[in-house]
This record gives C-alpha cells, structure tokens and sequence, in this order.
C-alpha cells in the first residue's frame, strides 16, 4: 500500500535531515516540506509553534523503519508521525514503491 508519512518538526534544519535521511536510504521515494503555524496542548499548556510539516511518499511496508529512523533524528520527545494511505495515477504510485524498496 502506498501512503504519506505526515511528520512535524521544529526547524527547516532539523525536517531537511530527516528528508534526506529517508530518501538515502530508500525508506521514502521522495519528501515535501511546508512551513505551518501549530497550536497544541503540551504538558497541560496551550502551544504555538512554527513548524515544518514533512509528507513522505513511500510503501507502506516502510513504516517502521521510518518510525525508528524519525525518532532517532527527531529533535522532539513525541514527534507526530502519522501514516495515510493515498490513491492516485497508478505510474506514479509504482515510482513511489519502486524508489522506497
């Protein structure tokens, strides 16, 4: 199954390792990263933060490399990583599980 791998960082620095890390080693065809404005609730206190929201296209048996791979690079204790299944132009999709295998 091919999907989008939904993260959040802290920093353009911090979401680019990540991105590259993912790509180099397979586990994602190809990331995009957008600048975003979070409000959440952290340790019982409202948060306003900006972040950088990273969609990684990959397969879903990557899933938990990826997980491993962010949490180790991640600059957060709890980073959002969030798995979405997508469906799309059928040659596209195959790029994706060929580039993330």
């Amino acid at each position: 199954m091919i999907g989008i791998v939904y993260i959040t960082a802290g920093s353009m620095d911090n979401a680019s390792e990540i991105a590259r890390e993912l790509v180099a080693r397979r586990l994602a065809a190809c990331v995009n990263m957008f600048p975003i404005y979070s409000i959440y609730r952290w340790n019982e206190k409202v948060e306003e933060q900006n972040e950088v929201a990273l969609f990684a296209k990959t397969d879903s048996s990557r899933l938990e490399e990826i997980i491993e791979t962010v949490r180790f690079l991640h600059t957060y204790d709890l980073p959002a990583i969030e798995f979405w299944e997508v469906k799309g132009e059928q040659n596209y999709l195959d790029w994706v599980h060929v580039n993330s295998s």
